[in-house]
């Protein structure tokens, strides 16, 4: 490193470390679907810290350069269905520089009973077609019947089938534990039923409606699905799904400065900070 009074290199300076960045990027998830719907989909997954959605092989952190700008956006989540002849909403996609997470496909209808495809698949019903998952971000939606919708598709499972044991779960999330305690991301929802269980994944899907209850929403900045609604007369709405999140970690030689329009919190330790986006979008320079 240069000393700047004498103008030599001084022995023994520590290199800077190079701008290596490792990052989790969730999308929005989906909502569920109407009348006995199917479970709203998880929002796409990409992680380079324990592991990523779809299956894949583990990503690879980014090599960025000091001053230059590089944008990030929030997904948002899908609403619930209001209607038997429109889906769940899709999510919206999430950003952090090169790399975009999909968003979560929405949970099909009693008269539209296609899951709709995204990051991962929203649950159908009636035995349509599922809603399918994106490679290395998530799974399949779970196939549904007439008043049972299928799951919603997870970032580490497809959305189970309706079935007499498990009624619709939402497919599992993905667990990591970049910003420094292991959590899960990326739940689906669980899909309506006339009875029994459907339950969201891993506790942060919304759960679908079951007899005369209510679906629920999926889990604020965890990208997990809306659950499906149910067949009686007050209960049939799908419920909305969570919107993403952003983590980076990167050595805590740099500042990050971060634009106008983004919602942020940084934490510092062990020679790393750990910057989580939880709104909006805009830009960041380290």
């Amino acid at each position: 490193m240069l000393n700047v009074i004498s103008g030599t290199l001084s022995a023994g300076a520590p290199p800077v470390p190079a701008l290596s960045v490792n990052y989790l990027v969730v999308a929005g998830g989906a909502g569920g679907g109407f009348d006995g719907g199917g479970g709203g989909a998880a929002g796409g997954l990409r992680c380079t810290v324990g592991s990523t959605g779809g299956g894949g092989s583990l990503e690879s952190a980014l090599s960025l350069t000091a001053g230059i700008p590089y944008t990030v956006t929030i997904g948002a989540s899908g609403g619930g269905a209001t209607s038997a002849v429109v889906k769940g909403s899709n999510g919206t996609n999430s950003l952090f520089a090169t790399i975009t997470s999909t968003a979560g496909g929405g949970g099909a209808s009693d008269s539209n009973n296609a899951g709709a495809t995204g990051g991962s698949g929203g649950g159908s019903t009636r035995a349509g077609a599922v809603g399918t998952g994106t490679t290395n971000q998530g799974f399949d939606g779970g196939l549904g019947d007439s008043g049972y919708g299928g799951g919603g598709g997870g970032a580490a499972a497809v959305g189970q089938a309706w079935n007499a044991t498990n009624k619709s779960y939402g497919g599992t999330g993905v667990s990591t534990n970049i910003s420094g305690s292991t959590t899960f991301y990326a739940g689906g929802g669980g899909g309506g039923a006339q009875s029994g269980s459907a339950l969201g994944g891993s506790s942060i899907g919304g759960n679908g409606a079951v007899g005369t209850g209510f679906a629920t929403t999926g889990a604020t900045n965890t990208g997990s699905g809306g659950g499906g609604g149910g067949g009686s007369a007050a209960n049939k709405a799908g419920a909305a799904g969570g919107s993403g999140i952003v983590i980076i970690k990167y050595p805590d030689y740099y500042t990050l400065t971060v634009g106008g329009g983004l919602t942020s919190s940084t934490a510092t330790a062990g020679g790393f900070k750990t910057t989580t986006f939880t709104a909006g979008t805009g830009t960041v320079n380290f």
